[in-house]
């Protein structure tokens, strides 16, 4: 009889740890989902961009998007190959400059 409770309690303990696992793989697939794609507002309050010039970069092509119910959404890594397009590692770039 104590053999049989003891592999219960072992048993409960395994599935404790198992639920612990499948809890953390399941918060990690929804933070890389939020670190994935952004929408508009996080783009413009990060960039600095009016809107106008956020829909700009959408109809020409320049910055990929997805829409849905009327949100724009982005991914990062989109976001981020513009900005690397557009980097100038040149001295003279910038304002100010003599």
């Amino acid at each position: 009889m104590n053999e049989v409770l003891n592999m219960l309690i072992q048993l409960s303990q395994d599935f404790a740890v198992i639920k612990a696992y499948i809890l953390s793989l399941k918060k990690s697939k929804l933070d890389n989902f939020n670190e994935t794609w952004i929408d508009g507002q996080v783009v413009m309050q990060t960039m600095h961009l009016s809107k106008r010039t956020l829909q700009t970069l959408r109809d020409n092509g320049t910055l990929p998007y997805s829409r849905i119910n009327g949100k724009f959404y982005y991914k990062v890594a989109d976001v981020e190959q513009l900005l690397e397009a557009n980097y100038s590692n040149s001295k003279s770039a910038g304002h100010g400059t003599k």
